[in-house]
């Protein structure tokens, strides 16, 4: 077992202002949000996991790559729903995000040590107080290369993996 994953059960404090509202955007027929404040209120809501998409939504050229391949196809659409809270936490280049939401989604960046782009993390999240936040990884994933024309049922079959992975906690 990797540290990483030794420190499962980890607090992470976001610079977060009270007068910051979450953003929910319908994208072919998905409910992006943005805001952890509100994936967190969801996700015990609903008890899903998150589904973090770390991207470049301007300028990365595998991620409008991912999108166009996996989640615009009804079969990604029908799993998500099912399945997970969808999170975007975009990188761009020639837009500017709100202060609040540039810094929370740097934290997360660094938090789950993102390097490229398109990432996605499947993690569970719990709010402690107005900034903390509980978060238990439960794995990774990018574009699903070397699946020519079955990327979408390959990267399916990669995050259900990830759904069903028994997550052990660390012992303290």
């Amino acid at each position: 077992m990797t540290p990483f994953y030794k420190i499962l059960l980890t607090s992470l404090v976001l610079l977060l202002s009270t007068g910051y509202t979450y953003a929910q955007e319908t994208k072919d027929g998905l409910d992006w949000y943005t805001d952890i404040t509100q994936i967190a209120k969801i996700s015990k809501e609903t008890n899903k996991p998150v589904f973090g998409f770390f991207t470049g939504s301007d300028w990365c050229g595998w991620c409008h790559k991912l999108e166009a391949d996996v989640i615009s196809k009804p079969g990604f659409k029908a799993w998500a729903k099912k399945n997970v809270i969808l999170m975007e936490l975009d990188f761009p280049r020639m837009k500017q995000l709100p202060e609040q939401l540039a810094q929370q989604n740097g934290s997360l960046q660094q938090f789950f040590h993102v390097q490229g782009y398109p990432t996605v993390w499947i993690f569970n999240i719990t709010q402690d107080s107005a900034t903390r936040f509980n978060i238990i990884p439960k794995g990774s994933l990018g574009y699903p290369a070397g699946h020519p024309g079955k990327e979408e049922t390959a990267f399916i079959h990669t995050a259900d993996s990830i759904l069903h992975r028994k997550v052990e906690l660390a012992k303290h």
